[in-house]
């Protein structure tokens, strides 16, 4: 068995990227040899079996040139027409295995996610694919509307508890940080519009009227980092909160377990990963409601200052018992290996 997995590497270290590298980690633990292909506009020197082409171009020939006979393809966000373009070439690819996981939580519930058919170029390439995994029910839903045979449906959490843990101690802004600010809120995604971000931003003040010492810290990146930076600065309250940026994981970790309560207000998400890692280590979790939360985490609606003031002062002043830790699945993990399995023994035939 050898697997050729194409997805985004970190950094950022955002949920498809741990999946990946759990995945892969997983893999040669057991001597499977295991290939990436990075799908982002992140670039190094290829090494250790990960590999970084320029252009779709470059993505082809690896594709072409790795005896890999199992093609696994990771798509989070929107499908756009270039992956569907990779996804069809790999089906194309003579004596190969493709699949397919949708990490995409909020694509189901998106105006593309609601004009799934199958009579579309989407139905038709994922239709193509020999088998798909679904990272939850809403997205397994959405491949029938699309057409594809249940039999070649997988529904298998991407979520793994990293065997690394945190990291000993925090970063020394970090720690500075956390060291005067208590309680201490943590977001940790991408600086993007969905994330809901100034919400959080602006709750900060009033949540500070009650609790004079709390602070904020927001760990990403994206495309609004320099305008949440100018928003920031323009506030009374600007050094209370830190736009930290990326975090190796190991530090992501460290911060969510050295913080008061995680926060996750998003206009639409998926199965989060920095959810499930905090109730997995035992941090209170604050987030939008959206059909598909863990046990253990206080929901709130989309856009609602009041409501996510309300919990949070909730979960600082009573006595909340903390959530339970969740179980790291490495089930899941070996779910998708038992799949891997299962295709190697079709190529055998």
């Amino acid at each position: 068995m050898r697997v050729l997995q194409l997805g985004p590497c970190p950094p950022p270290q955002g949920g498809i990227q741990t999946h990946l590298v759990a995945l892969r980690g997983f893999l040669l633990e057991r001597h499977i040899p295991c290939a990436v292909i990075n799908l982002t506009r992140f670039r190094r020197a290829a090494g250790d079996g990960i590999y970084y082409p320029r252009s779709a171009l470059g993505v082809a020939r690896l594709l072409l040139r790795l005896p890999y006979p199992i093609i696994h393809l990771h798509i989070g966000g929107d499908v756009t027409p270039r992956l569907l373009g990779l996804g069809l070439f790999c089906s194309l690819l003579p004596r190969r295995r493709t699949v397919l996981t949708l990490h995409s939580g909020g694509y189901p519930s998106s105006r593309a996610g609601r004009t799934a058919r199958p009579a579309t170029l989407r139905g038709l390439v994922f239709r193509r694919f020999d088998r798909v995994i679904a990272v939850n029910r809403a997205i397994r839903g959405l491949f029938d509307e699309f057409g594809l045979d249940p039999d070649r449906v997988r529904l298998i959490s991407p979520f793994a508890v990293p065997e690394a843990g945190p990291a000993p101690a925090l970063p020394e802004r970090l720690l500075d940080f956390f060291a005067t600010h208590r309680p201490l809120l943590l977001t940790v995604g991408l600086l993007e519009p969905e994330y809901d971000l100034p919400l959080q931003i602006d709750v900060l003040s009033r949540v500070r009227e009650q609790f004079p010492k709390a602070g904020l810290v927001i760990l990403g990146s994206g495309s609004l980092a320099e305008r949440l930076r100018v928003s920031i600065g323009a506030k009374p309250y600007a050094e209370h909160i830190l736009l930290y940026g990326d975090a190796p994981h190991p530090v992501t970790l460290r911060a969510i377990a050295d913080s008061d309560v995680l926060l996750r207000t998003t206009w639409y998400d998926g199965d989060s990963l920095s959810v499930r890692e905090a109730l997995h280590l035992g941090t209170p979790v604050i987030a939008t409601e959206n059909g598909m939360r863990p046990d253990g985490v206080e929901r709130i609606p989309p856009r609602d200052a009041t409501a996510l003031l309300e919990a949070i002062t909730r979960r600082l002043t009573e006595s909340v018992p903390p959530p339970r830790p969740i179980a790291g699945p490495e089930g899941n993990l070996r779910a998708v290996l038992d799949l891997y399995a299962e295709l190697s023994r079709e190529l055998a035939r």
